[in-house]
């Protein structure tokens, strides 16, 4: 952990806590900044479609078979 001094807007961190459900504001900021990273990642693989990057078929990776019917697949 690394520990430092932060200026924060005090009501954006107090409403952070409580939405959060984290009982110290370190951990509302941990939280936050890890949301926030997990986003920026999602975001940078979602960029890569199309790119080339990629190559094959979900369906068969994931040994999707064709050959379900509707009514095996459930509602919907």
């Amino acid at each position: 952990m690394k520990r430092t001094n932060l200026v924060l807007d005090e009501q954006l961190l107090q409403e952070a806590v409580r939405l959060s459900g984290e009982k110290t504001y370190s951990g509302a900021v941990n939280r936050a900044l890890n949301e926030f990273v997990r986003r920026i990642k999602a975001r940078s693989i979602l960029d890569l479609r199309g790119s080339g990057l990629w190559e094959g078929e979900l369906a068969q990776m994931r040994g999707d078979s064709d050959s379900r019917t509707s009514d095996q697949l459930g509602p919907g």
